[in-house]
């Protein structure tokens, strides 16, 4: 049965019962008890196992006779309360004999709703609601007169209260509410009103005096369990939590009255409706004064551009949140700047109802003397030498492990046992670059001003994200077809949302017996050769040897190429054997592909070698970085499938479940590439190198043809900028040298110039003769329409919506390529090389999609044009 239970017996009478603490019972505890100034005769029940199920569940609440079992094996057991309880008293039969009031507790779960039941007398009402109780897992009390239902309210803090209001006799319910709703902790209460069924004769009364009363709803008598249980669940599921999330509110606000960054809370009218403390020390103003003003009311700064308040006001009534740098008027008249983050908040009704504004000073010399004037002006030099403790500490405190480990002495052992491993962790001498470069930062906030500090804490949050060098999306963004492009060519796809599955054939081809091969590159037929003549050319037509080579370009251009920059000679390999591995390599291109073919192969690989032949890049690579990158620039996209790696990862095709989505198609065209060469002995070309300058050029080839996938794109073009294009400004300033080697041709740096030469060489189209440009804008457009159109048919996710063949604008999507892509990285690579023609070219380009789209002309060229 357990051990005996303790009793506290309250002042007013109330006698709280439990059960003690050492008690392992898993019994169903019921306890109630009298309510007189002494102790008057009570009853506590405490059943066997056999009872712990609650009997609402079954068939109602239990017999008189089995509660009476119950008492007497517990009378029987010695309890210390036998003196209190009169042998004739019964229970839950359920009548019990009590002078004043009684309470009662049910604890049959871990629920936090405590409901209060306030009958004068024991009845099927006050049965009913008890038992719903016990079913929805509530915890109890029962209240007999208003004293005591006060008190153990005071005591409970219970989220619902249900006061019979049937009979007026025995007490005043509306009194009993009142006087429970002048209390602190009734304002998250819900109060409900138990009222008598009206006759038919009578017409139902009003539940306006409840309400005045404090009553939050009314509940027509009906003793039935499930009733009472409806009406909890009711009230638990909408009135009690939202008053959980109302009690939230305190601790929000407390929490915002220590933040140390300036907030602000408007209504959708930009009424002020809450300043924090730090808004106030850095506006000068107190709470009071602008409680209840408009914005419009506060003195503004003429610092700030005129339209920038129509901008931000035309972006937050869109739902969208702004910031930027904004100047605002202090109390003094002093203007500051300011980082600025507004964000509507949107409620009832999908409607936006309030804007909250985030304010950071920004760092400059006029904010330092504001903000020393501030602490000055609110004498909080505390604060302020709070502020400084707290940033020159930052760092000891992080890593001081000894001081972690002799603070925890006393914990328990695996604690102990766990200190001197990340002791250990802490003293290593691994240190990457961007560690170094955190340390320095901290070190440098110790000696800061606080504004300067927390300047350095935003660094800090930068350098701690993993995309360093993706930008972050401006206004350019805007533009579907930019968006599209990002989306499509940026990311890795969604995940799959459909059972379909994309699996390209991987047809690999070791030669092509049909097609009359050179010999050597003497063996060219004359028609061919002729063209080639024109090779070292930035206006060499592709298209025309596309023509006379019947859609395999790559190999007579592969020898020619191959030839001038003698790769046999370096590989130590026959011509023959290079003309075997062009073949096979272009087999393995995809004629069938409207773009990504071996033509675009040749044509990357004419760039590529067109910018090596340019001074400045000859001058800072040697010959094994110009192999490499002929060799990357002809398998660059062997096998591709004419789809995206969105496309192929959404699709859940073989080769991304092999690569995990990641750079997809960039690793299998270089993993195919090693693959078909190695193969066949006629056609390895790196069969007669020794094995430590076939791992480095491996190295280099499968570097820049990973370099071509665009989700790095920024962050290559933003080191290449960094470090190349900045140190040679500062280097070659005052020197008209143009072929100046940049940094004694570190390795480091020529990685950046190999990849940058082969992104650059890979997306050209848009800096080729306005003929060329146009022929490749259309090849691209129609396979990515025919990429739109299957992803429709297979039901895959639409990459990219605006390459809809009906409706796509082709001067569109080839403006947003150019302004997103391709202009900031050919003025990098043009700052190095010195490419003033196909810098040309490319404005022209621009002019060209620029004056169709003007004309809301979506095709290649003018209908009069064409």
């Amino acid at each position: 049965m357990g051990c005996a239970p303790s009793i506290h017996v309250s002042q007013s009478g109330v006698i709280y019962c439990r059960d003690s603490d050492e008690s392992n019972s898993p019994c169903h505890i019921t306890s109630v008890s009298q309510g007189s100034a002494a102790p008057q005769p009570g009853l506590f029940v405490q059943t066997d196992a056999a009872d712990a199920v609650p009997r609402s569940r079954a068939s109602g609440p239990p017999s008189a006779a089995r509660v009476r079992r119950a008492r007497r094996a517990e009378l029987g057991s010695g309890s210390s309360t036998d003196s209190a309880v009169p042998t004739g008293t019964t229970c839950r039969g359920r009548r019990r004999h009590c002078c004043s009031s009684a309470e009662a507790e049910t604890q049959t779960n871990y629920s936090n709703v405590k409901v209060l039941l306030i009958f004068a007398k024991e009845d099927s009402q006050s049965d009913g609601f008890w038992w719903a109780c016990d079913r929805a897992g509530f915890r109890c009390n029962i209240a007999r007169t208003p004293e005591s239902a006060l008190e153990c309210f005071l005591d409970k803090h219970h989220e619902i209260i249900v006061i019979d209001h049937r009979q007026t006799r025995n007490f005043d319910a509306e009194a009993v509410c009142r006087s429970i709703r002048a209390t602190n902790p009734s304002e998250h209460t819900v109060i409900l009103a138990v009222v008598s069924q009206a006759s038919g004769d009578h017409e139902e009364a009003s539940v306006l005096p409840l309400l005045h009363a404090g009553f939050n709803r009314r509940f027509v008598e009906n003793s039935s369990i499930t009733a009472c249980y409806n009406e909890l669940i009711q009230i638990e599921h909408g009135e009690v939590r939202s008053q959980f999330k109302l009690r939230a509110c305190n601790s929000v606000f407390t929490a915002l009255d220590h933040c140390h960054e300036a907030i602000e809370i408007t209504s959708d009218e930009h009424v002020i409706q809450y300043v924090n403390p730090a808004f106030e020390r850095m506006m000068g103003y107190h709470k009071g004064e602008l409680l209840g003003k408009e914005l419009a009311e506060l003195p503004k700064s003429d610092k700030n551009r005129a339209d920038l308040l129509d901008t931000i006001n035309t972006c937050i009534k869109k739902g969208k949140e702004w910031q930027g740098v904004y100047y605002a008027r202090r109390k003094s008249g002093d203007s500051i700047q300011q980082h600025v983050k507004i964000t509507p908040v949107i409620g009832q009704g999908g409607k936006i109802r309030h804007f909250v504004s985030l304010k950071k000073l920004c760092c400059t010399t006029d904010n330092n003397k504001q903000i020393h004037k501030i602490h000055r002006d609110s004498g909080d030099n505390s604060q302020t030498e709070s502020h400084s403790l707290r940033y020159k500490n930052r760092r000891r405190e992080s890593i001081d492990v000894k001081s972690i480990s002799s603070r925890g002495s006393d914990a328990p052992s695996l604690q102990n046992r766990r200190y001197p491993s990340m002791a250990r962790i802490h003293s290593m001498t691994i240190e990457a670059p961007i560690t170094k470069v955190i340390n320095i930062i901290n070190a440098a906030q110790e000696n800061s001003p606080v504004t300067v500090a927390e300047a350095l804490d935003r660094v800090l949050e930068i350098l701690r994200t993993t995309e360093l060098y993706s930008p972050q999306l401006g206004t350019k963004d805007e533009d579907p077809h930019t968006s599209d492009l990002v989306g499509g060519l940026m990311t890795d796809g969604l995940r799959r949302l459909s059972g379909n599955e994309y699996v390209f054939t991987k047809n690999v081809h070791q030669s092509h017996s049909h097609l009359a091969m050179p010999i050597t590159i003497n063996d060219v037929p004359p028609c061919i050769a002729q063209l080639l003549d024109n090779e070292e050319s930035w206006e060499f037509n592709i298209f025309e040897l596309e023509a006379v080579t019947h859609k395999r370009p790559l190999v007579y251009l592969g020898l020619k190429v191959f030839s001038r920059f003698g790769v046999c000679e370096f590989l130590h390999c026959s011509e023959t054997t290079l003309r075997a591995w062009l073949q096979v390599i272009e087999a393995n291109y995809h004629s069938s592909n409207a773009y990504h073919n071996s033509t675009h192969a040749a044509d990357v690989l004419h760039a590529t070698a067109f910018f090596l032949g340019k001074e400045r890049v000859k001058g800072s690579l040697d010959q094994l970085d110009e192999v490499a990158a002929l060799i990357a620039a002809t398998v660059h996209d062997v096998d591709h499938p004419g789809r995206t790696n969105s496309f192929l990862c959404n699709a859940g095709s073989e080769l991304a479940v092999l690569y995990n989505d990641t750079a997809v198609l960039e690793s299998h065209h270089t993993a195919l590439a090693f693959q078909l060469t190695v193969k066949d002995n006629k056609c390895n070309i790196f069969k007669n190198i020794d094995r430590n300058h076939y791992r480095t050029l491996r190295q280099a080839i499968i570097d820049m043809v990973l370099a071509t996938e665009m989700t790095k794109h920024f962050e290559h073009v933003n080191k290449f900028v960094n470090s190349i294009n900045k140190p040679m400004a500062a280097e070659t300033e005052g020197s008209d040298c143009e072929c100046n080697p940049i940094g004694k041709n570190l390795p480091e740096n020529q990685m950046l110039i190999k990849r940058m030469m082969i992104k650059c060489a890979d997306v050209a189209n848009p800096c080729r003769p306005l003929d060329l440009c146009i022929e490749w804008a259309g090849r691209i457009s129609e396979e990515y329409f025919a990429q739109t159109d299957e992803e429709k048919r297979q039901g895959l996710p639409v990459v990219m919506p605006v390459f809809d063949r009906n409706t796509c604008s082709i001067p569109k999507s080839q403006i947003s390529f150019i302004d997103y892509f391709i202009t900031d990285m050919f003025d990098a690579w043009d700052a190095f090389a010195h490419l003033p023609a196909l810098m040309q070219h490319l404005a022209n380009n621009y002019k060209h999609w620029k004056t169709l789209d003007d004309l809301k002309c979506k095709s290649l060229r003018l209908p009069s044009d064409n």
